[in-house]
């Protein structure tokens, strides 16, 4: 039985190697390259990709810079979205329209997700950043196509 173990053990060290190896290189976060946030989301905001391309097939993860009283208006994805308060707040709710009343404010450490196609909106009242990830590639629809600031 001994014997067992300890192949065991090589086997699921060998397995660790291979997943060192392929790690992305690790950074801080005073050290990730902001630059302004897509059209498709209000101007004010800024992003960081750390890992994979929004813009393509695949999974990604990104970090979204807020500065206060940023507003995200109602808006669905293609594809699942789930979102982690780095630092700050954010408030996000369900549903069709922005309500303040019906959104729940997550603060550092928060997490959300939402479903594919599942309406939500959000905002922050402080300097915040969260992170979301998902599959790509990334795309907005908003409830009312008015709100599309890459339409205006």
């Amino acid at each position: 039985m001994p014997r067992r173990l300890i192949a065991l053990a090589f086997v699921l060290a060998g397995a660790n190697t291979a997943i060192a190896d392929d790690m992305k290189m690790p950074i801080n976060s005073g050290d990730l390259k902001w630059g302004p946030a897509p059209p498709a989301l209000p101007k004010g905001a800024e992003i960081a990709v750390l890992s994979g391309d929004p813009s393509k097939d695949g999974p990604f993860v990104l970090r979204l810079k807020m500065p206060s009283g940023y507003k995200v208006p109602a808006h669905n994805h293609p594809t699942d979205e789930s979102a982690t308060v780095i630092s700050g707040n954010f408030h996000i709710g369900m549903g069709d329209k922005f309500d303040e009343s019906k959104a729940i404010e997550l603060t550092a450490g928060g997490y959300a997700e939402a479903p594919a196609k599942m309406n939500h909106y959000g905002w922050v009242s402080s300097p915040s950043v969260v992170q979301l990830h998902g599959q790509g590639p990334f795309a907005i629809t908003y409830v009312n196509p008015a709100d599309d600031p890459s339409k205006q």
